[in-house]
This record gives structure tokens, sequence and C-alpha cells, in this order.
């Protein structure tokens, strides 16, 4: 693996693991009143969005499993139309998606180059 697709990859799963770290034990009604957690999920999704976007097409082909354009496009949507985040996507991802996205991280960081 690319030494920089490697620290891409770190990225991408620290983010994952601090934004399911601040919804566990929460709710999504908790994001209505809440707007630091908002923000807090907000920006470790536009991280690993970020990240994704620098991978290179040999660390994508590594790891088809992921959605590639889905993850960068949600980073764009957060990004660029930030006064229009739909919560219960934003909420799905963390609590559903997340999971399996810092899964499939951990065993690409863990196969031997």
């Amino acid at each position: 693996m690319h030494v920089d697709d490697a620290v891409r990859f770190r990225h991408m799963l620290e983010a994952a693991e601090r934004a399911m770290g601040y919804a566990q034990g929460r709710f999504r009604s908790d994001l209505d009143g809440d707007t630091m957690l908002v923000d807090a999920l907000v920006r470790n999704v536009t991280v690993i969005g970020e990240a994704a976007r620098h991978v290179s097409d040999e660390g994508r082909a590594a790891c088809p499993e992921l959605p590639w354009p889905k993850i960068m496009g949600m980073r764009h949507r957060l990004v660029h139309d930030y006064y229009d985040i739909n919560l219960d996507v934003l909420w799905q991802t963390c609590s559903q998606e997340l999971p399996g996205l810092a899964s499939v991280l951990q065993a690409v960081l863990a196969r031997p180059d």
C-alpha cells in the first residue's frame, strides 16, 4: 500500500471512531437540540470524505467494498450545502454506516504490505 494511502486510511478510521464515540449512547433526537453534537459529527464525517478524496486510485481499488463516491459526495454536501444538512442522514451515517467503514479500514490497515 502506498504510504500516503495508509495515512489517509488512518485519518478516515480515526475520524470514524471519534464520530461513533460521540454518537454512542445518544439518540437521533439528540441532534435536534445539541448543536455541539451536530458540529462534532459533521466535522468528522467531513474529515472522512476529505481523506477519501486524497486516496489514490490504487488505494481505492484495494478497498472496492467502500462506497468511495458516496463517501466523497457526503463530504461535498456537508461542506457546500452546510445550510441544508439532513440530520436523519447524518445520524444514519454515524450510527449505521461508520461501524462497517471502520471495520473495513481496520482490516486494510492490518494487511501486510
